[in-house]
């Protein structure tokens, strides 16, 4: 008699259910810009977000920071809306900071810096939109 495995190993849904904290590398204080309404929606789905970005104090109600390394707390996922040739600085940032995951959103798509973060033993999500695999797997 053979067991069936009930549930497939999803490590995206895993993801979500385990962090708390998402630092938002290129969060806009717009909301006309995608990446206020992704953050938006991931906030009201009870993550912290903090906003990653120099050219503006606060988003969402969140004090900004002009980059990852002077966030004060812990972060679970770097949420990037970046262009592909900036990621690789947000990865090596992510690295110093021992982050669990780097999410690239929708078009970001950057090979090497995917490697070099999955060599540092962090998870990477590419070219995927985390408000649509969250609304996926969690309604």
């Amino acid at each position: 008699m053979t067991c069936k495995q009930l549930h497939t190993s999803d490590p995206i849904r895993e993801l979500l259910e385990r962090s708390k904290t998402i630092a938002v590398v290129g969060l806009s204080d717009s909301p006309m810009r995608p990446s206020h309404g992704v953050s938006a929606y991931m906030q009201g789905q009870g993550y912290r977000i903090i906003p990653v970005n120099p050219n503006i104090s606060e988003a969402l109600g969140e004090k900004a920071y002009s980059s990852l390394t002077e966030v004060p707390e812990k972060v679970d996922i770097v949420d990037i809306f970046r262009r592909s040739e900036f990621v690789e600085e947000v990865v090596d940032e992510a690295i110093q900071l021992k982050v669990s995951a780097i999410w690239m959103q929708e078009g970001v798509i950057n090979q090497r810096a995917a490697e070099k973060a999955q060599k540092a033993g962090i998870f990477v999500v590419m070219d995927l939109c985390i408000l649509k695999e969250h609304r996926a797997r969690f309604g």
